[in-house]
């Protein structure tokens, strides 16, 4: 995550309907479309860093990111997010000296961003040797474990390569913001983080779904004196390293472990980077990781179109607003919904010194967590009820969402209302039935992001009328219906 490479804020036109914020709005009726499918839902995520690197020894956090279980957190109750998906930071730092020696540190970095690294002496590939360490990095280890025993898939992915693979040694970046890996550890990187897949499948009990090298690697923001570990990689050598990885990944036996990439900051930049692979390597890339930094604008239609055309998955591997209500987090989500149509969706960090980007932030100095943010309840109006598994079905309008579940025929529609007041009507008239609970009964969850309102709080005063069901929406307020009995 980058703070400032969020390239369009999210309030330009609101979710492709042409309406910009502040217009009034008249009630209004939504579709749902059980006729289109995009696919079944893999699930949510969050990446590990840096959170993890301080709270990662915690129950009661993991609890909250990764059950849906009622959580007691600081005198109340949090509803868990039921987060699947975590995305494990390898590091690039390290305090030893190899032969005379030794890691650069950027001035700017804060030592809880600093992740200590595995392959600590460049003499020795055996990763049995002494000059491998598998004891650092143990509490963002310790939130890997705790988030796969409740039931996550984890992906590796690097901010940077090991300092003493950067050509000047800082894993912050170069001076100038370009190539920092240098040409003769392109492979020793690809070892690095396949050597590491192998011992969190054999030793640590955590098999990768997906191995991502990069992290956004074209942009020039990674330089000498930032603020967190990153390297400028350009798609020239990206490529090589795709290569190298996938060799050796199947030299250690995980030819069966995807690879993903290339976690560009923007849609746009990611186009531009997958349109510069060759036949060959794009072959190497089972999933197009994209970063969602790009706000309100870029073509994520495109994108979707580009990637899937070629028969890659494709996620929305990290995103973040500095907007500690929500609300940017939920309208993004429902551009990504509507036009990128990823399988997955990551937020950055759960946890964040920032009070904006953060849905439980933290203090940075004394490193003691603080407030839940509004964005929590947000994010649970999502998470907790789309489900992996479920497919997600197209709306008629750009401020909602849909997914069934035709196991259990229960359909979810998540909503947002960003302007005035207004009540949306939801038309289930194309489902074969919509029946829902006892008297017609529809349960809703509703959080009011601009304060003074309910924070995911349950209801069960709504009922469908026929097959559609009305529902009054306050400025602001975002809300989740389940709908069961629900038949095509």
């Amino acid at each position: 995550m980058r703070r400032r490479t969020l390239l369009t804020a999210a309030g330009g036109v609101l979710l492709g309907t042409g309406v910009a914020p502040g217009t009034a709005h008249a009630d209004a009726t939504v579709r749902v479309e059980p006729g289109t499918d995009y696919g079944a839902w893999e699930g949510w995520g969050t990446s590990l860093a840096w959170w993890a690197n301080v709270f990662g020894d915690r129950d009661d956090f993991a609890d909250a990111f990764f059950t849906l279980g009622d959580v007691p957190y600081d005198g109340r109750t949090l509803p868990g997010l039921g987060l699947n998906i975590a995305r494990y930071n390898l590091g690039a730092c390290g305090w030893n000296s190899v032969d005379g020696e030794s890691m650069a540190v950027s001035p700017n970095i804060p030592r809880f961003k600093q992740i200590e690294g595995f392959w600590q002496d460049w003499r020795d590939e055996n990763p049995d040797s002494a000059a491998w360490n598998w004891n650092v990095d143990a509490k963002q280890r310790g939130a890997l474990l705790r988030a796969h025993r409740r039931g996550a898939k984890a992906e590796l992915f690097s901010n940077s390569p090991m300092w003493w693979m950067c050509r000047n040694h800082n894993p912050s970046g170069a001076a100038d913001g370009g190539n920092n890996l240098q040409p003769w550890n392109y492979r020793q990187f690809a070892t690095y983080l396949a050597i590491t897949a192998q011992r969190s499948r054999d030793a640590w009990g955590v098999p990768f779904v997906s191995v991502e090298p990069f992290n956004e690697p074209s942009s020039d923001w990674w330089r000498a004196d930032g603020r967190q570990e990153g390297c400028h990689i350009d798609a020239g050598v990206q490529a090589t390293v795709l290569g190298h990885l996938r060799a050796e990944l199947d030299r250690l036996g995980l030819s069966g472990t995807p690879i993903a990439a290339s976690d560009e900051t923007s849609y746009d930049l990611a186009r531009t980077t997958w349109a510069s692979f060759d036949a060959g390597t794009r072959a190497l890339v089972d999933r197009v990781n994209v970063h969602g930094y790009q706000g309100a604008g870029g073509r994520r239609d495109l994108l979707h179109q580009e990637v899937t055309g070629a028969g890659k998955a494709l996620w929305n591997s990290e995103t973040g607003q500095n907007d500690a209500t929500g609300l940017s987090m939920a309208t993004n989500l429902f551009l990504d919904f509507r036009w990128l149509r990823p399988s997955a969706w990551v937020y950055w960090q759960v946890m964040d010194p920032s009070p904006g980007w953060a849905m439980i932030a933290y203090d940075p100095d004394t490193l003691r967590p603080g407030a839940v943010q509004t964005k929590y309840y947000v994010f649970a109006q999502f998470t907790r009820h789309i489900r992996p598994g479920m497919r997600i079905l197209s709306t008629s309008a750009g401020n909602s969402i849909a997914a069934y579940d035709p196991a259990a025929r229960r359909l979810v529609v998540v909503a947002v209302n960003p302007d005035q007041a207004q009540t949306l009507t939801f038309d289930l008239s194309l489902f074969g039935r919509a029946a829902g609970g006892p008297d017609g009964r529809v349960t809703r969850w509703s959080t009011h992001t601009s304060g003074g309102g309910d924070l995911y709080v349950r209801h069960t005063d709504t009922r469908l009328t026929g097959k559609s069901v009305s529902v009054p929406f306050a400025a602001g307020q975002i809300q989740t219906l389940e709908i069961t009995d629900v038949t095509e």
